[in-house]
């Protein structure tokens, strides 16, 4: 591959780019080319000059809301881009100054310097399932804030159910209920009706993804991880569509480290101080993987429903999900027994689970899209 004698930083927004240059070497020029529009006829300008007038060209921009439409474009031209993690992108602390023109200088500076650090890029195709999950896991989240509103507004009545809640006798219970005034059972009644609509689209999404995941490049490792205990086709389906390539982490540590799983610290000198996870990663996996940790607090065994909704999994997947509940189980039962609390304890037995999960992902080759 060619080395590249130019660095070109771009500062992207919806409207506009703002583009800069870095000439390679220690001491090449930093310049500002100016600002074009955010359209694939100026993209493809900008490439058409550059490659007239250098021998080979790498192209920088942070990832953001204008997503990887940038990142297609010049790769569909032949350009060689990358996209920047901004969380990882260093800053200085006394640069009190920020504009476009200077991001995208500083990008292109430290693009140069061999100082960014990139994200995975996912095809168009792995973009859409992980879009599908995500809208899942918002539908999941507008259930729970729905269901929070009636018990509140039953909370500030002083009506109380003392039974489990959301269950088929709970919901007849609620359907039951009669206010005073007409202000009050017509405000109640919407909120069931928002309750209804967030669960009703929750379910169409959830139906979608069981019937979009078998053309999936990466159905195998789907299928593969539901061997897991607690780990269906949901939670499954949206840890594969957020991590991705799962060949990019060399070990289980890194996958860790990067669903932010592992303790943080601040140190200095003969101090040392441990913090809580760094809770870095990706927040809609980390909280899917503590639901399913909280599985392995009871005795290990394969239930009856898991025998019956588990798909038909190679025996070795079925070993590693077995020796997935004999060591998580010990280590939860180990951990509280030394007095750590219960959400210390599932902390620890999710990040342990990350590691079964790597190691059946790694097993698997996946298809070609």
């Amino acid at each position: 591959m060619t080395e590249p004698d130019v660095f070109v930083g771009m500062d992207v927004h919806k409207s506009c780019i703002i583009v800069a240059f870095a000439d390679a070497g220690r001491n090449g020029e930093i310049r500002r080319y100016g600002e074009i529009a955010n359209s694939p006829e100026a993209v493809a300008r900008l490439v058409k000059k550059i490659g007239s007038r250098h021998r080979a060209a790498e192209y920088v921009y942070e990832a953001g809301p204008c997503g990887y439409v940038l990142f297609r474009q010049l790769t569909g031209l032949g350009a060689s881009c990358r996209v920047v993690a901004p969380g990882r992108t260093p800053q200085a602390p006394t640069d009190r100054i920020k504009n476009d023109t200077r991001d995208a200088e500083k990008l292109a500076r430290l693009a140069r310097a061999g100082e960014l650090t990139y994200v995975w890029v996912p095809d168009p195709v792995h973009e859409a399932m992980r879009d599908l999950v995500r809208a899942r896991y918002v539908a999941a989240k507008d259930v729970r804030n729905a269901r929070a509103h009636v018990q509140m507004f039953l909370l500030r009545l002083g009506v109380r159910y003392d039974g489990k809640g959301w269950s088929g006798r709970h919901r007849t219970w609620l359907s039951d209920r009669r206010f005073e005034h007409s202000g009050q059972r017509i405000a109640f009644q919407s909120f069931l009706n928002r309750v209804e609509q967030a669960e009703a689209r929750k379910t169409q999404l959830e139906t979608q993804i069981a019937a979009l995941c078998p053309a999936w490049a990466l159905s195998p490792v789907v299928t593969a991880l539901q061997a897991l205990k607690s780990v269906g086709l949901v939670i499954a389906a949206t840890l594969v569509a957020e991590i991705g390539d799962f060949a990019r982490f060399p070990s289980p540590r890194h996958l860790m480290a990067w669903l932010g799983l592992v303790p943080g610290e601040h140190s200095s000198g003969g101090s040392i101080r441990q913090r809580g996870i760094t809770k870095a990663g990706n927040m809609a996996a980390r909280s899917l993987l503590f639901e399913a940790a909280w599985s392995y607090r009871t005795t290990p065994k394969v239930g009856q429903w898991q025998t019956a909704h588990r798909p038909e999994l190679e025996q070795e997947f079925k070993d590693i999900a077995w020796k997935a509940q004999l060591r998580l189980n010990s280590r939860y039962r180990r951990l509280v027994a030394r007095g750590k609390r219960s959400n210390v304890a599932i902390t620890a037995i999710a990040r342990e689970l990350v590691g079964f999960i790597w190691d059946i992902a790694r097993r698997i080759v996946p298809a070609t899209n």
